[in-house]
């Protein structure tokens, strides 16, 4: 059965994961920080670079691409250099963190909330908010299944209506496996965990949603593996206002490559570099955004409205025009579909089967 085949790949690349982690959990403790860890990690870095090719489908590959290929890859460097949330040797009682607490927080795209809370950025937008409900995640997974069906009437439908339903698409979906992901390892764990997002759609600039709104998990990964090493290098040569806004670009560069990366795992379709131009034009303008504040000294500010829908006005018109269209040359949608109704027929065999083999047992 295809679908049983599937599952028992993603088993094994689970046991491939666990076993790799486990190797990287008792190297800090024999191998210094440095060259010789990051030489022992290399291979792991390898692995997890290949594992979202072992499966097939869309939604196991484009997620383990994520969590593995990205997230798990980027912690492994910050850990060779002694740095990162793999590195830290004590947990908050003192002693060793567990090996579980390891697995999880290289595995998972979640960060462990500290007792002490940092103080905000100054925008009263932001809070230290709850968790979101059940039903708000119930709310969005019932409209993406209401896309779904929407899309198998899409030949009838403009273009730029359907590239308006992508959008929400991905942003359902994204917040849907980052939810999930979050809930089993908060289960694992039992530890408060830091938000994901923080209503990304409340940005008053450019700066508010990529910093401190939208995927904070990937914000909070790249800044101490590409943002602050660029801007401590640059800076002994080219002075601190050129240094940060390099720093600025180098990551909006390589989130592009890795998104360009992402789409790979998923569709297995060579990049042809719309996303990368994604990430460039914005990490322009938001340098342009940045060094205009600066020269006005914040002493005119548009009214929120207005900055909030030109923000996510941006956002969206430079998605539909560059990031979204992939999204309908890989046919993402019908694969999908596809995907979700075999998993439900394999789950109803599943589960019939499990019947009738505990109905002859009571037989027996």
């Amino acid at each position: 059965m295809e679908e049983g085949d599937e599952l028992w790949r993603f088993i094994r690349l689970l046991i491939v994961v666990v076993i790799s982690l486990t190797y990287c959990y008792f190297i800090s403790k024999n191998i210094p920080k440095g060259f010789l860890r990051f030489f022992s990690v290399f291979p792991i870095i390898l692995i997890f670079t290949y594992l979202p090719l072992s499966v097939s489908s869309m939604h196991l590959s484009g997620s383990t691409g994520f969590f593995l290929g990205w997230l798990a890859n980027f912690k492994l460097l910050l850990f060779a250099c002694g740095k990162g949330p793999l590195s830290c040797t004590t947990s908050d009682s003192g002693s060793s963190i567990s090996l579980k607490r390891f697995i999880s927080v290289a595995c998972f795209p979640i960060k462990i909330k500290n007792n002490i809370q940092k103080p905000s950025h100054n925008d009263h937008d932001i809070q230290i908010s709850k968790p979101k409900s059940h039903l708000y995640y119930a709310t969005q997974a019932l409209l993406l299944a209401i896309l779904v069906r929407v899309y198998v009437y899409k030949e009838n439908l403009p273009r730029s209506f359907i590239l308006f339903l992508y959008t929400f698409h991905m942003y359902f979906s994204l917040e849907i496996l980052l939810a999930m992901s979050a809930s089993l390892a908060r289960f694992i764990l039992g530890l408060e965990l830091e938000p994901q997002f923080y209503d990304p759609y409340l940005s008053t600039s450019l700066q508010d949603f990529w910093g401190r709104r939208w995927n904070l998990m990937v914000t909070g990964i790249l800044r101490p593996t590409v943002y602050e090493p660029v801007r401590l290098i640059c800076t002994n040569i080219f002075g601190r206002n050129l240094s940060l806004a390099m720093a600025v670009l180098a990551t909006f560069v390589v989130s592009g490559l890795m998104h360009e990366l992402m789409f790979f795992y998923m569709c297995r379709v060579l990049p042809t570099w719309e996303v990368l131009c994604f990430f460039i034009l914005h990490g322009i303008c938001l340098i342009t955004e940045t060094r205009v504040k600066k020269l006005l000294n914040d002493k005119f500010q548009l009214p929120r409205l207005v900055s909030r829908t030109l923000t996510i006005g941006f956002v969206a018109v430079t998605c539909f025009w560059l990031f979204i269209p992939i999204l309908g040359r890989c046919k993402i949608e019908i694969r999908g579909n596809e995907e979700l109704v075999a998993f439900a027929e394999f789950a109803k065999a599943v589960i019939q089967n499990s019947l009738v083999y505990l109905q002859l047992q009571t037989r027996a």
